[in-house]
């Protein structure tokens, strides 16, 4: 300090290196501050390519740790958190730009991603026609298993032909069965048919009433079967000694529902090993052969 009072000139030289000193400092602090107007990332552009936004993240960041280095950090935590958040959200986008599938391409996964479905999944509209119909198949079969265990008791003729019961519109008369007229008819056909096969038994079935239906024979199953030499069981006795069995049973209900193993215009049968007349093989036109049964019109 006494120097400093007997030299004024050396006291004025130390205050201006001072001045100076001061004023490179501040140039140098100035520095760092402007570095980090360089290194704000500039706004991601909406179209820009997955590769260019990636190649711009890492400059970026390059830059901050340049920066960071040659001089102090000025910036601020929340700053540097807003940095770091932009540089992520960059990532992502180049990562979720490469996923997604370009053009043509997209368009042809999503139409057989479509195909697809459709194969596996079939229409509301076919489902309903199959459960429909599925439905309707379930009423037939009821109501034919109905008609063969409840043979009908009422019989619907043509001029010349058994109808079904739906056909009953077109009836020109009909036969009510009785207990005893069903019972008979089962008899006759076990009688007749018992070693033979469950259509042959329906066909016996049949010409018996193919002939209630014509006019050349009578008009009752009673009477049908009763007449005069036309079935060798009610002659011999046998008629009177058997007992259906199941298929008898089962072939009578079936015949008496519009079930036919012949046609209409048969009306006589006879075993050709058995029968000791046989007028009528020579005399009548042949029809049909089932088992050991031989039929004509």
């Amino acid at each position: 300090m006494v120097i400093f009072k007997q030299n004024r000139c050396i006291a004025l030289l130390v205050g201006v290196i001072l001045v100076c000193f001061s004023a490179i400092s501040l140039m140098g602090l100035e520095g760092p501050a402007k570095g980090k107007d360089t290194v704000q990332m500039n706004p991601l552009q909406p179209n820009a390519h997955a590769s260019d936004r990636t190649s711009s993240s890492q400059a970026s960041t390059a830059s901050l740790r340049t920066k960071s280095s040659s001089g102090p950090m000025l910036y601020t935590t929340a700053a540097y958190l807003v940095q770091t958040q932009k540089i992520r959200q960059t990532a992502e986008w180049s990562s979720l730009d490469r996923l997604k599938p370009q053009g043509a391409a997209a368009k042809t996964d999503i139409l057989r991603q479509k195909a697809v479905v459709v194969k596996s999944t079939p229409p509301v509209a076919q489902q309903a026609a199959k459960t429909a119909a599925a439905k309707g198949s379930q009423t037939v079969i009821t109501r034919k298993t109905a008609i063969q265990q409840h043979p009908p008791t009422q019989l619907f003729f043509s001029r010349t032909k058994l109808l079904s019961q739906d056909q009953r519109d077109q009836a020109t008369w009909t036969y009510a069965v009785s207990e005893g007229d069903l019972l008979l008819l089962q008899k006759i056909v076990m009688a007749e048919a018992e070693g033979e096969p469950y259509q042959g038994k329906v066909a016996v079935a049949n010409v018996v009433l193919n002939r209630l239906r014509s006019a050349n024979f009578p008009d009752t199953i009673h009477d049908v079967i009763y007449q005069k030499s036309q079935f060798s069981p009610v002659a011999n006795g046998r008629l009177k000694r058997v007992k259906p069995n199941a298929d008898s049973i089962k072939a009578v209900t079936a015949a008496l529902s519009g079930i036919k193993a012949v046609t209409d215009d048969t009306y006589f049968f006879l075993s050709l090993k058995l029968a000791q007349d046989l007028t009528v093989h020579h005399s009548r036109q042949y029809a049909k052969t089932i088992g050991n049964h031989t039929f004509y019109k």
